[in-house]
């Protein structure tokens, strides 16, 4: 790839106005100007070195997040009583601390998405390309397809003896009240992605996007705390991805597309609420 150094060098400033968490939030820059509507095809993507180390560093993020997330769901399902787990208090935290830390991580490289219904908000509120949105989900799944596999490597037994970490909506609930629960709880992540790296509070308020990594896993902790027993908490194609795919039973699949319309739904919505209604901002280009 000719010019790479260069473009390692310039490449992470290059589409920042782009990426919306991390690198656009992360302006140096106080005075606030609205950055245009990203266009839906940038061909000059596709020949910068920045574009596919933020691929690269989305399928890590993921990998690392269901692998962490995954074992601990392993070691709480595994256990013969409450006293001896960390519980779903535990496993909340462990979603929300991971993604505490990888959006801290990863959000200068590639906005530290690490979640495709994240990605399809801001692709709605024009954040990003659909060329880099499409990337990223590709990325994002296979990360989480590899990190539920090498957990289900490690200990194959424990892995499908206890359900693989898989989303399903639970006895007692409806399909209905599943997918609602999904559609608020992505609600409120992508919402609160969009408050916590919005320029505008950053050009009033230096700390807001060295910040923006704790407000986001919260609400993960959060929504987590409240559907696990729903639906064990989607909010993430991926996550619900990867885990069906490695455990592969019928059951995981019978919901599966609860945790894709519901994460997708609440992720447009969160966006329309904040573009429109909080930000003012039409749906269109500017000329």
């Amino acid at each position: 790839m000719e010019g790479r150094e260069e473009d390692v060098k310039v490449g992470a400033n290059k589409y920042s106005e782009r990426q919306a968490i991390g690198t656009a939030a992360q302006s140096q820059d106080k005075d606030y100007k609205e950055s245009p509507p990203a266009p839906l095809f940038e061909p000059g993507e596709l020949k910068s070195w920045s574009f596919y180390r933020a691929g690269i560093a989305e399928f890590v993020a993921t990998f690392l997040f269901l692998y962490i997330t995954i074992l601990t769901v392993m070691g709480v399902s595994n256990s013969k009583s409450k006293c001896s787990t960390v519980g779903i208090q535990g496993i909340a935290w462990s979603f929300g601390g991971m993604i505490f830390a990888l959006v801290y991580c990863t959000a200068g490289i590639s906005g530290g998405h690490i979640n495709p219904a994240v990605t399809f908000g801001l692709l709605m509120a024009r954040k990003l390309s659909l060329t880099r949105a499409l990337f990223y989900m590709v990325m994002q799944c296979s990360g989480a397809i590899c990190g539920a596999g090498v957990v289900k490597g490690f200990q194959k037994g424990l892995y499908e003896g206890n359900g693989g970490g898989a989303n399903v909506v639970a006895s007692g609930y409806t399909k209905g009240e599943g997918l609602g629960a999904e559609i608020i709880g992505t609600f409120v992540l992508v919402y609160t992605v969009f408050s916590a790296t919005d320029a505008k509070r950053n050009a009033r308020d230096s700390h807001v996007p060295l910040l923006a990594p704790l407000p986001i896993g919260f609400a993960v902790f959060l929504v987590h705390l409240a559907t696990i027993p729903i639906t064990g908490t989607g909010i993430n194609p991926a996550r619900s991805l990867g885990a069906a795919i490695i455990y592969n039973k019928a059951h995981a699949w019978d919901d599966h597309w609860i945790f894709w319309v519901g994460p997708f739904i609440g992720a447009a919505l969160a966006a329309i609420y904040h573009q429109v209604v909080i930000r003012a901002i039409p749906f269109k280009s500017r000329p």
